[in-house]
């Protein structure tokens, strides 16, 4: 079984880091940035639209 990951980047400080999918909060929610804490979108943090679309797909 292959893992899923997407990768974030933080569109305030530019931390960027990967994590699972299921371990987000849907696209539209809410989510803070563990670096500087801005709270945005989850989808705003997605480093590309395939991230995204991975996203999407676990939710």
């Amino acid at each position: 079984m292959v893992e899923a990951f997407v990768r974030l980047l933080c569109p305030e400080c530019g931390k960027d880091w990967e994590t699972n999918p299921t371990e987000l909060p849907a696209h539209r929610d809410n989510f803070s940035c563990q670096g500087c804490g801005v709270t945005r979108r989850t989808a705003e943090f997605m480093r590309t639209e395939r991230d995204l679309q991975t996203l999407k797909q676990f939710e």
